[in-house]
């Protein structure tokens, strides 16, 4: 029988025994909010965002409108938010073992993502000032600092689009490579987000 020492050992045991290694280190309570609670929201207001082209000059646009800025708006904060949380709380570094050109993909992935996460509010934000309805947020008038200019919000709103299309690109990337590490590698790294111990 495996004595209780054991079951505390740091050892990863081998994938062929049919379970998941425990990952030795886990992203804090704080980060993985942050993490699950963007990733929910960039989701939804996403299909919003989808769903607002679609029907951009029927009646009724203008609430989708709203609301996609709105939670656009909690999503810029909560990104400031996870900037300053990573910036202050630097993670443990990958796996010994790790191929070093997966190293290097994830790390690129990482950042381009947290790059385009604080870009596309601000462009999204940029787009809506300036036109004549201003910023909202869930009905609410923000300070309307900017002159309405179609043009110029179109850019922005075009800029926007291309930011939001790469980011799914680059999510559906980072996803594919997180089912690898638990159904595949099965070597702890997709744990270090997860909210359980264990498999």
């Amino acid at each position: 029988m495996t004595s209780p020492h054991r079951l505390n050992d740091k050892s990863l045991r081998t994938p062929s025994q049919g379970s998941f290694a425990p990952a030795a280190w886990r992203y804090s309570p704080t980060a993985r909010f942050l993490h699950w609670t963007l990733a929910l929201l960039i989701i939804f207001t996403t299909s919003i965002g989808w769903r607002m082209m679609l029907i951009e000059h029927e009646p009724g646009a203008e609430q989708w409108f709203e609301l996609h800025m709105s939670i656009g708006l909690i999503i810029a904060t909560l990104v400031a938010a996870r900037v300053f949380w990573r910036l202050t709380h630097r993670p443990e570094p990958f796996p010994a073992d790790q191929p070093a050109w997966q190293v290097r993909l994830a790390s690129v992935t990482h950042a381009l993502m947290y790059g385009l996460m604080v870009f596309l509010p601000i462009t999204g934000y940029l787009g809506a000032s300036h036109t004549k309805g201003g910023v909202k947020w869930f009905g609410l008038p923000t300070p309307h600092w900017a002159t309405p200019d179609h043009d110029l919000a179109e850019q922005f709103f075009t800029v926007h689009g291309i930011l939001l299309w790469t980011l799914v690109a680059l999510v559906a990337l980072h996803v594919a490579g997180a089912l690898k590490h638990w159904l595949i590698d099965k070597d702890g790294t997709f744990q270090r987000m997860g909210f359980r111990r264990g498999p």
